[in-house]
Parts: C-alpha cells; structure tokens; sequence
C-alpha cells in the first residue's frame, strides 16, 4: 500500500512542477505529516525530492528527475478508456487504477502537453444518467464488474417478477443506460442481457471462460435494445397530422415506429397526413399525443378518440371560463 503511494506521489512531482504538502495529501488521501514522510523516504532511496521551504513553498523534483515506472499494466490501460466516465468508473471500483493510468501517461508527456488531460476535461464531459431521477449503485455491481474484467464464471440469483431463479452466467460486458446498469452475459448456449439491480447474490468462481471473439458488446447491445424498444409497442392508432404534427411526432414518441409511421403516410388535399402509429398503449399514447395539441387527430381507436374529446371538452371549459373573467 506504501509502496504504490510512493510511485504515486513521485508520478505527480514529474507530471507538475510542484505541489504542497496539502495538495499532495488531497490527492493520495493522507495526512500531510504522511507526505512529509513520504518525502523522505523517497530521499533516501535515491529520488531528488526537494522541499521549498516557506508559505510559498511545496515539493518538487529537481535535476530534471524522470522515473521509468510509466508502463501501464492491463487493468489501468482497461480503465483509462473509461476515463471519461468518473462515476461509472467509481461504482465498478476501477478508480484508483484509472487515476493511476491518468499520472503514468501525464509523467510521460512532454512538460509543454502536461496541462492537456485538464485542458480536455473542460472542454468535454460526459453525463451518461437521465435526467430527473438519481442514479443508484446497484450493491453488486463491484463484483459483477470484477467478474466481467477477469472473464469469471458467476453463480447468481435473480429477482425475475415474484420469483428468484439460479443462474451459472458467463458476464461479457456492462452497459450504463440512463443511469440503470445492465449486464450481458452468456448462459448456456445464447447471449442474454440482466439488470444488476435485479440480482440478490452473486458468487465468484475459480473458473474461466473463454471469450466468443466474434461477440460485439455495442452491436449486441443496439440490437437488444431495438427488440426490446419494438417488443413494447404491443398497440396501434390511426392519426391525421398536420405538418407541424409530423414534425413534432418523432419527438413526442418511439422515434422509431413515428418514423415508420410517416414513410407510409397518406396525404389529404390539405397537406395533412394519414398514419398508423404502433405504440405501448392507449394509456401511453394519450400521454404522448397530448402535447402535439391541435396538431394531432386521433381517428382510431375510437376510445382513445373519446378521450382526447374529452379533454378537449374540458379544456375548451377551463380556458373559455378564464377569458371570460380576464
């Protein structure tokens, strides 16, 4: 544990020209007294640590001091391409061996690109939750990540519905989606995707599987998605739109099935379209088409359209009565 601090804090005094005792213990989360020292320890081992005395003062490395400790080792090449996901990188527990990544390739540039990785971070941040709701950390994602990392079979248990069932599973990857973690993973034969939070144990086994080469997390992961996407549009509705309807309808619903809607649209004299929309339910659609307004007439199925008159009715009232009394 010493011994990877002391890498560390010498990996940051040749990536900075200097640092104080109260930054170098911000960044290795001790003492500064521990920093103190630390220094001296790598004094005495040989590295030039010098201390500037004074309220001004820090630590630094002099006569142009370069360690070769720069090499990367497999699990911090791994996790410096998630760099850009802080968050994600905390709940997996890959942390530390990002931020050890990040100083091993600052040491090694040259002093005139060291301010290149934060010069990056204010330009480009990547927020990958939803918005209006607080991600959570499933409680096993730590060693379901770690399984992913090492190719580690797993014996879990998962919250299907009311029932828990057993599963042996071969994890090849995680997705981060809107905030919600989702493994993929092989059981059996075929490729199937979980949510972590659905798991209510998970063990480690000793064994290893051997990766399916020809598997591709991202194209796995979008074909799943798209099956899931079309598997909830169970219902359909008939709509006449105008144009600024048509416009709008891929942004109120499945951007997908609007879009499959309008390619085989009918036009009327009038300009507006015809459209048969697939959707998850009358209830889900009420919601949607809501907010297209006037711009939107649903022609079937005729509940539905009694429901939109309905609030129509009821708008019309509401809104009639306000100007009245304005």
């Amino acid at each position: 544990m010493r011994a990877a601090r002391l890498i560390k804090m010498v990996l940051l005094l040749q990536s900075r020209p200097s640092m104080t005792a109260a930054e170098l213990a911000a960044e290795l989360e001790v003492s500064e007294r521990t920093i103190t020292r630390d220094a001296l320890a790598l004094s005495e081992a040989g590295v030039p640590v010098y201390a500037d005395r004074g309220r001004a003062g820090g630590y630094r490395l002099i006569g142009g001091y370069r360690t070769r400790l720069t090499g990367l080792a497999r699990g911090e090449a791994e996790a410096l391409f998630l760099s850009g996901l802080p968050g994600a990188l905390r709940d997996m527990g890959l942390e530390d061996a990002a931020s050890a990544a990040r100083l091993k390739v600052s040491a090694a540039l040259l002093p005139s690109l060291r301010d290149a990785p934060e010069s990056a971070a204010q330009r480009f941040h990547l927020d990958a939750p939803g918005w209006y709701q607080e991600p959570e950390t499933p409680e096993l994602l730590a060693p379901i990540a770690e399984a992913v990392w090492d190719d580690r079979v797993i014996s879990a248990r998962y919250r299907r519905g009311e029932t828990e069932v057993d599963r042996e599973l071969a994890p090849y990857g995680l997705v981060l989606k809107a905030g919600v973690w989702y493994v993929c993973a092989r059981a059996g034969a075929s490729f199937r995707t979980y949510r972590v939070d659905r798991f209510t144990a998970v063990a480690l086994g000793e064994e290893r599987f051997v990766r399916d080469e020809e598997f591709d997390l991202p194209a796995f992961w979008e074909a799943r998605a798209a099956e899931f996407a079309r598997s909830l549009l169970r219902s359909e509705v008939v709509l006449r739109l105008s144009p600024a309807g048509a416009r709008g309808l891929p942004y109120v619903t499945d951007r997908a099935a609007a879009q499959e809607a309008l390619s085989s649209a009918t036009r009327d004299e009038e300009g507006r379209l015809t459209v048969t929309l697939r959707v998850e339910s009358d209830e889900v659609a009420f919601g949607q088409l809501l907010s297209l307004g006037p711009e939107a007439e649903v022609l079937a199925p005729q509940a539905l359209r009694d429901r939109f008159a309905e609030a129509a009715r009821g708008l019309a009232t509401l809104y009639g009565s306000a100007a009245g009394t304005s």
